[in-house]
């Protein structure tokens, strides 16, 4: 048996700090084996020779975010299976999450979230040998990081969601 792993709860919130965005909304999914973060205006192109795709990460919540470009070579192109059973070919880059205080490496798809309820979704493969999901718990590594009260943890009226909702 590997080391402990840390709970983790069904929704979350994340720093993505190659964007400068903080404390961004993650849906915790077991069901999807790779993670997606929203995107819009995706455009591959190449620029002396070499490829490059740009994007803009959206978050309704952090319009400052939502405005600006991002440009990488570092990507790649494969094919994944939506949740609705549909194969498509999407974009993947790397990049860094926060959470729980720890700086990880994830591979998103850049996909188009529009109609979900979180920006960010993550999959099996990075919460392997990680995290054990506990879907009766909410912002555990947000609370943990904001130095919360155990009595403020947990508790969907704390921080205004409706906890009932699906994506």
């Amino acid at each position: 048996m590997e080391g402990l792993r840390q709970i983790i709860g069904r929704f979350d919130r994340i720093d993505l700090p190659d964007f400068g965005a903080i404390n961004i909304g993650a849906k915790i999914d077991t069901g999807a084996y790779s993670s997606a973060i929203h995107c819009s205006k995706i455009k591959l192109y190449k620029k002396k020779g070499k490829r490059y795709i740009s994007f803009h990460i959206l978050d309704s919540h952090i319009p400052v975010i939502e405005h600006r470009r991002y440009i990488t070579s570092r990507f790649r192109k494969k094919k994944v299976r939506s949740s609705s059973g549909h194969v498509e070919k999407r974009y993947f880059i790397e990049t860094y999450i926060i959470l729980f205080g720890e700086r990880i490496l994830v591979e998103f798809s850049l996909s188009d979230r529009e109609n979900m309820r979180f920006p960010v979704l993550l999959g099996r493969k990075m919460l392997k040998n990680r995290f054990l999901v506990d879907v009766a718990l909410i912002d555990v590594s947000y609370h943990q990081k904001m130095g919360q009260s155990d009595s403020e943890k947990n508790n969907p009226d704390f921080m205004g969601l409706d906890i009932d909702a699906e994506e």
